[in-house]
């Protein structure tokens, strides 16, 4: 096996623009592509079966990983991988097999490569002609029409995005065509460029804000680099336009009393809604993420929790005990059903997940903050930023810093040391000590 793989790195380091996946026969499945969800932290792979010489069944063979991990983009490395998986396609139908010697298949494909690298050289109409032929390819992508050219980029987007993202990711872009419909002439993917984009950006800026403006901005660009990877346009022009300075927006921190009077307050006037701010403040879940949960993800005998991660990964959290006693109403519940919907814990609700976390920022609004006259930097997330300040603040009592933030990345799930700090910093989590003696 170990030689087919070199063979497919060297047919890639080697060859420009493969040809179309081949025809596959039944001694094989067809070679297919693996991209761990556009987790980057993952290994991403091209993998196949084939038929085993004694067994007569498709057998999986091991993944082919070349250097695509090397790679740090989603769009990169999706790149390569198709190179490999057809590649891989074409090397198989020549007959090249992982349970037989390919030694003398190999020196015959390397011996006629060798042949059509030394044929006389074309003469000038024949290097006119071939230049005709890729002038009229050329032509044929740049005169694809705004709408196909940025169709063929979503398609490519969706292999690499989760459902949530590619939904926002559609939603912009397809705002970004019908402007371009009504505001332009504009027909074919050539007439492009970064002078109409600025101006939609700036028809977004006075309608919202800079931070909005930005996130079209960054979208635009990646489906321009899908179309520049794939020789449909020349270069990324978004990447002239410039990024707006903006102001960070985030939910403030609740002050001790705030808290505890929101707590009781919610006791009495709407007990679902304080248990499901309580998995955002004792579990240090995202809304959306508690929204996600599913009876079936709460294990009581073991004070565990698995979840879907704003990433995409399912993780697994400990339940402490002070929310694990308010948890025993859900054992005889239907393990299929959401832990939290609009009538109550456990049940069926078929809605998209962007929706049910809208559903209960609007009930907190409704129930909690006009009741308490709270200013729009209060929210959800405020129960999140509280009590991951609280419990900082706990460790470092006892502990270094570091040793504290260590305990704390297990807990709060962040990925890295620089995430967490950055993190405590921004929630202002991290205050000194009184300082009043060094300024007398």
């Amino acid at each position: 096996m170990s030689n087919l793989s070199k063979i497919i790195r060297f047919e890639h380091r080697s060859e420009h623009v493969l040809e179309h996946a081949l025809k596959i026969k039944r001694q094989y499945s067809a070679p297919k592509i693996y991209t761990a969800k556009g987790d980057l932290r993952k290994r991403w792979y091209v993998y196949f079966s084939y038929r085993h010489p004694e067994s007569g069944k498709l057998e999986r063979l091991p993944n082919i990983y070349g250097d695509v991990n090397t790679y740090k983009t989603k769009e990169e490395r999706l790149y390569v991988l198709s190179k490999y998986q057809k590649k891989l396609s074409e090397l198989l139908e020549e007959g090249f097999n992982p349970y037989q010697d390919n030694a003398e298949r190999l020196a015959n494909r390397q011996s006629k490569a060798k042949v059509e690298n030394t044929k006389p050289s074309v003469t000038p109409k024949q290097k006119e002609d071939s230049k005709s032929e890729d002038t009229q390819e050329s032509n044929d992508n740049t005169k694809k029409s705004i709408r196909e050219a940025f169709e063929f980029g979503i398609s490519i987007k969706a292999q690499l995005l989760s459902k949530t993202t590619m939904r926002a990711y559609e939603n912009r872009i397809h705002a970004f065509l019908d402007w371009i419909d009504k505001s332009t002439n504009l027909k074919t993917i050539d007439q492009l460029d970064e002078k109409e984009v600025s101006k939609f950006l700036n028809a977004i800026l006075q309608r919202t804000s800079a931070r909005t403006r930005n996130n079209y901005r960054v979208d635009l660009s990646s489906l321009f680099q899908v179309l520049v990877d794939n020789y449909i346009i020349v270069q990324n022009c978004i990447k002239k336009i410039p990024v707006l300075k903006t102001i960070p927006q985030r939910n403030k921190t609740y002050s001790t009393e705030e808290q505890g009077d929101i707590f009781k307050y919610l006791e009495e006037n709407d007990a679902v809604l304080l248990l499901y701010i309580k998995f955002i403040s004792y579990n240090f879940l995202r809304p959306i993420e508690v929204c996600r949960l599913r009876v079936r993800d709460i294990d009581l005998k073991n004070k565990t929790l698995c979840f879907k991660a704003k990433s995409g990964v399912v993780k697994t959290k400990i339940i402490p005990d002070l929310l694990l006693k308010e948890l025993e109403q859900i054992k005889d519940i239907d393990k299929t059903k959401f832990l939290f919907t609009p009538e109550g814990v456990g049940g069926d609700w078929s809605i998209e997940e962007g929706n049910k976390r809208d559903y209960f920022t609007k009930r907190f609004k409704r129930v909690v903050k006009d009741h308490f006259k709270l200013g729009i930097d209060y929210g959800l997330y405020s129960f999140r930023h509280t009590f991951i300040t609280k419990l900082y603040r706990a460790l470092v009592k006892t502990s270094s810093p570091f040793e504290a933030k260590s305990k704390l990345m297990l807990i709060t799930g962040h990925a890295t040391m620089a995430a967490l700090e950055k993190y405590l910093r921004d929630i202002d989590a991290e205050l000194p000590e009184d300082y009043s003696a060094l300024l007398t």
